[in-house]
C-alpha cells in the first residue's frame, strides 16, 4: 500500500526500566504518532481474544485474576523464571501483537502519509521485529540505575530485579542494532534533549523520503 510506504516507522526499544515510556512521551509531544506494544499486548490478551484462550490453555487458570482477566504479575512471575515457558508466551502473544500494529500503523499513514510513527517494544531485536522499521531507536542506561528504577517501579526485591534484566538481552548488546541510542542516566531535561536532536534528526530523514 503506497501510503504505508511512505509513512516513516521507527521502532523504539530497550530493556526493562530504562525509560522507553518517558522518551515515547516526548516524541508525541514532538508531534510523532506513538504507539506502546505494551498496552497492545494488553490488549490482545484480553477476554475473548484469541491469545487469552491460548494463554490459559497453556498457563492454567492460575494466572487468572478475581474477574477472569489474565493476571500480569502472576504470568511474569512464571515466564521470567522458565526461558522456555517466556518463548512460549511470545510465540502466543507476538504474532498478535505484530497483525494489531500493522493495524494501527495503516490507519496512521492513512490519516497522515507524510508522518512519523512510532512503536514503543520492548523486544524488537529478539523477536526480529526490528526489521519492519526503517530506524530503530534503542533507550538505556546504567544497570544500577534501571535495577534501581525497577525496584521502584514494582515494588520488588534486589534480587527479584537483578533477575529479571539478567533475564533478557542487555543494553550493551541492543545497542548494535541501534540507528539512534538515548542514554535516560541522566535528568529529565537531559534525556529530553537528545530525544528532540534524535527528532530533528528523523525529520531531516522523512524530508529525504519525500524528495525521493
Amino acid at each position: 500500500m503506497l501510503l504505508a510506504t511512505i509513512m516513516l516507522k521507527i521502532g523504539l526499544t530497550g530493556s526493562i526500566a530504562v525509560g522507553k515510556s518517558y522518551v515515547l512521551s516526548v516524541l508525541a509531544e514532538l508531534g510523532c504518532v506513538t504507539f506502546d506494544a505494551d498496552k497492545i499486548a494488553h490488549k490482545v490478551m484480553e477476554r475473548g481474544r484469541a491469545a487469552y484462550q491460548d494463554i490459559v490453555r497453556e498457563f492454567g487458570e492460575d494466572v487468572l485474576d478475581s474477574d477472569g482477566s489474565i493476571d500480569r504479575r502472576k504470568l511474569g512471575a512464571i515466564v521470567f523464571g522458565d526461558e522456555a515457558r517466556r518463548m512460549r508466551l511470545n510465540e502466543i502473544v507476538h504474532p498478535r501483537v505484530k497483525e494489531e500494529q500493522d493495524r494501527l500503523l495503516a490507519e496512521a499513514a492513512a490519516l497522515d502519509p507524510n508522518g512519523i510513527a512510532i512503536i514503543d517494544a520492548a523486544l524488537l531485536i529478539e523477536s526480529g521485529g526490528y526489521k519492519r522499521f526503517d530506524k530503530l531507536i534503542v533507550v538505556f542506561c546504567d544497570t544500577d540505575t534501571q535495577i534501581e528504577r525497577l525496584m521502584r517501579r514494582n515494588s520488588i526485591t534486589r534480587e527479584d530485579a537483578e533477575r529479571r534484566v539478567a533475564a533478557q538481552m542487555s543494553s550493551e548488546e541492543k545497542l548494535r542494532y541501534a540507528d539512534y541510542s538515548i542514554d535516560t542516566a541522566g535528568t529529565l531535561e537531559e534525556t529530553r534533549q537528545r530525544v528532540v536532536d534524535v527528532h530533528k534528526d528523523l525529520l531531516r530523514a522523512q524530508r529525504s523520503t519525500l524528495a525521493h
